[in-house]
């Protein structure tokens, strides 16, 4: 039986060799950080470079996160894909590998019906026995999914079948409106890295997907906000806020340059290589300037950690 998702549950990045390849043993060093961090689980998404990926690269990275995530926790998989049978077919594969859930955005690059949405989601539910996540992407790729789609939706499988992420701007007014029109019972997961994490808390939702590159000062703050110590939680929220306002300067492949480079950094990854080669770089100003953010997210966490001890 698929485990409940809950709580912290980063997206993973993909580390590379530099002949090109998934790095397995770098995905297990990432594995083992994601629950040092206490993490309740992790999964795939677009940080993941899943659209970049081959269909047997995509196939292989989820069962090898099944594989060595083992009883630690919980393993949701990105389906997203341009037609309902490649999102069918890696559906099909997450379950056999023991996913705990899917997740899935639109077809990222042409606009479907009301309709057409409908039946996209209707046929990836159906086709498994799996909880689908429907990720609303559109805060920075793919179309907007209409509400009426997400209350039929849930009128029609229940909460423990369909679960959502909504990433349309503004993100913390989408957020409620789908928590007001379905009473409550959406159970809602936000991907704002942290940027938006106290709004979206105060809001009631269920747990924050993240990336890895600072999951242990997001999984600092998650820890403050559950224990209702906002002080603490805004103490942390600044700096991880001023990081993430640099990495969204150039889209998402700015976004995964800042945060590869971030785990190379702090010693995650051996490299910080994407499947990117004509995305943005970055350059030796913007290195610096992450580098002294890194710092005063690392003081942050020190410092809560004096405060809490007192």
């Amino acid at each position: 039986m698929p485990r409940v998702l809950s709580g912290l549950l980063p997206v993973m990045q993909t580390p590379f060799t530099v002949d090109d390849r998934i790095d397995a043993a770098g995905l297990a060093r990432l594995v083992d950080w994601v629950f040092a961090c206490g993490a309740s689980g992790c999964g795939t998404g677009m940080v993941s470079e899943i659209a970049r990926l081959t269909r047997d690269e995509r196939v292989s990275l989820v069962d090898q996160l099944v594989q060595l995530t083992a009883d630690r926790g919980t393993v949701f998989a990105a389906v997203t894909a341009e037609s309902t049978a490649q999102s069918l077919d890696f559906a099909r594969a997450a379950e056999r590998a023991g996913c705990d859930a899917i997740m899935a955005a639109p077809p990222l690059s042409s606009r479907a019906s009301e309709r057409g949405l409908l039946t996209h989601y209707r046929t990836l539910i159906e086709a498994t026995a799996l909880p689908l996540i429907v990720q609303d992407a559109s805060g920075y790729v793919g179309q907007p999914i209409p509400l009426s789609v997400s209350v039929e939706l849930l009128e029609r499988y229940g909460r423990e079948r369909v679960l959502f992420k909504p990433e349309a701007a503004p993100l913390g007014t989408n957020l409620s409106l789908l928590r007001d029109v379905t009473a409550g019972q959406a159970k809602i997961f936000e991907g704002s890295g942290g940027i938006h994490l106290v709004d979206s808390h105060r809001r009631g939702i269920a747990g924050t997907m993240p990336g890895l590159d600072l999951l242990d000062a997001v999984a600092a703050l998650w820890r403050a906000l559950e224990r209702g110590d906002h002080a603490a939680a805004y103490r942390l929220q600044l700096p991880i806020c001023a990081m993430i306002a640099l990495q969204m300067q150039a889209g998402l492949d700015g976004f995964l340059a800042v945060e590869k480079y971030l785990l190379m950094r702090r010693g995650l990854m051996t490299n910080e290589l994407r499947r990117s080669p004509y995305g943005w770089e970055l350059d030796p100003e913007t290195r610096a300037e992450v580098d002294r953010l890194l710092q005063i997210v690392e003081q942050s966490m020190l410092d809560g950690d004096r405060v809490a001890s007192r």
